[in-house]
């Protein structure tokens, strides 16, 4: 018992000034700014060799990051690394101390209604008058009308209005306390696989190139998943207009359960997995030589030194033994191929369902099989996160209804009346200066402090 009032005042006295401190909060919200700019710029997810290519020791980029430092640090993965949770617990424990030590206070505070009992008393608002031969009788109906709230005895009255704006921050508060839940869930219990499948295969999610610590209840495990076909469609300039994959969902039994062609930004989605059109390649061949069985080979992605022009060759046999053959080279799936010798030199060009004479045979191309290139995640505090930006909206709109205070006094024929805003304050003036003109008689002046 000793030991928890000894935490209590420790917290009270050390951490609670600290985590409540509006310029700790802020702080600590620019550095979370920071880290999330550094995770946007910086390529996430990528191999060693892209970090390698990319972020070289000489010259390292700004004189200092290079990929030793960017996979010392951890910003390769910024939104899973440890410090960067640790710096999210910390931002939503300062504002769940400020919720109970500051907002739900000043809730309470404000849900409580006292009179004045004094004339005197009315000169510390910042708006009050006097009126003559008014009384509470002609007041409480007009605040009524205005959607005050009333507290009234016999001749004392007190109203207010825009309670929901008390509520407003703390509603602000609660949402981005559930951002942060599930920021750190979806990062806890999430992953990232990437798949590079040819037309035609089923596969199972095996890839995974980034899993939290808790994301193995997440990983697929009753359902695969088989590219039925994947296609380019090609400008009339030969560029790459849009790449797409129809994508069937087997159950464990092979029955499709779903199905949908996807292509950028129009993903599939199935429990909680999306997967992302993302890359694509040239998986194979299919040929035949003279009247032989069609053949498949593959196809193996070419650079240039510069890392720039993509191309993708085979060696194709013209003889049984395989003593010799030529070479095989094409930039995309639109079924031109460049035919080569074994000097080098260009012999011949071919498209798919064209032939060829190649060393004495006839070489017939009836195929070219792309593969998609899937980036598939899986975000358990995605909903969570919406659901938490819909709080902070809806917290936001409500923040901005002023809370409002009108007090009122009866003693013999004069009414002393005054009242106070947290904001809005020329608005708050002009409607009880309406409120006191729709009580009979002439309008009074308002003294303002």
């Amino acid at each position: 018992m000793n030991s928890t009032l000894l935490l209590k005042k420790l917290y009270k006295r050390n951490l609670q000034p600290v985590l409540t401190d509006l310029k700790f909060a802020i702080a600590l919200l620019l550095i979370i700014a920071l880290f999330s700019i550094t995770g946007t710029v910086i390529e996430q997810g990528e191999t060693l060799d892209f970090y390698e290519a990319n972020y070289p020791l000489h010259p390292a980029l700004f004189g200092f990051l290079s990929y030793k430092v960017i996979l010392a640090i951890g910003l390769n993965h910024v939104y899973s690394t440890w410090w960067f949770l640790s710096i999210l617990v910390l931002f939503g424990t300062s504002l769940i101390a400020c919720t109970f030590s500051r907002q739900l206070p000043m809730l309470k505070v404000a849900r409580r209604w006292s009179h004045y009992t004094r004339a005197k008393s009315f000169e510390k608002l910042p708006l009050s008058t006097a009126l003559e031969g008014r009384s509470l009788d002609q007041l409480a109906p007009v605040l009524a009308q205005k959607g005050y709230r009333l507290f009234q005895t016999d001749d004392k009255l007190y109203a207010r209005k825009g309670l929901v704006g008390r509520i407003g921050p703390i509603i602000v508060h609660a949402s981005m306390i559930l951002i942060l839940l599930g920021a750190i869930g979806g990062a806890l219990t999430g992953f990232v696989a990437q798949e590079m499948i040819p037309s035609g295969q089923t596969f199972a999610i095996t890839n995974i190139t980034e899993a939290g610590i808790w994301a193995r209840p997440w990983l697929p495990k009753d359902w695969l998943v088989r590219v039925n076909r994947f296609w380019i469609d090609y400008t009339p300039g030969g560029t790459i207009d849009q790449f797409y994959s129809d994508l069937s969902v087997l159950d464990k039994d092979g029955n499709e359960v779903d199905r949908k062609t996807i292509h950028v930004n129009e993903p599939l989605r199935y429990k909680g997995v999306t997967l992302y059109q993302a890359n694509w390649d040239v998986a194979a061949i299919r040929f035949q030589v003279n009247q032989s069985p069609i053949i498949q080979l593959p196809m193996t992605k070419l650079q240039d030194v510069n890392n720039k022009a993509k191309a993708w060759g085979t060696w194709l046999p013209t003889k049984p033994d395989l003593s010799a053959g030529v070479t095989l080279i094409t930039p995309d799936l639109q079924g031109t191929f460049l035919i080569y010798g074994t000097d080098g030199q260009l012999m011949d060009t071919i498209r798919v369902g064209g032939s060829s004479e190649i060393n004495g045979v006839t070489v017939k191309l009836k195929d070219v099989i792309g593969s998609t290139g899937l980036q598939i995640k899986a975000d358990p505090g995605v909903p969570i996160v919406y659901a938490g930006f819909g709080l902070l909206m809806l917290g936001v709109v409500m923040s901005y209804v002023s809370y409002s205070q009108i007090w009122a006094l009866q003693v013999g024929d004069r009414l002393y009346v005054g009242g106070k805003t947290n904001r809005a304050q020329v608005g708050f003036e002009a409607e009880l200066l309406e409120i006191i003109d729709r009580m009979a008689g002439s309008t009074p002046s308002l003294s303002a402090v």
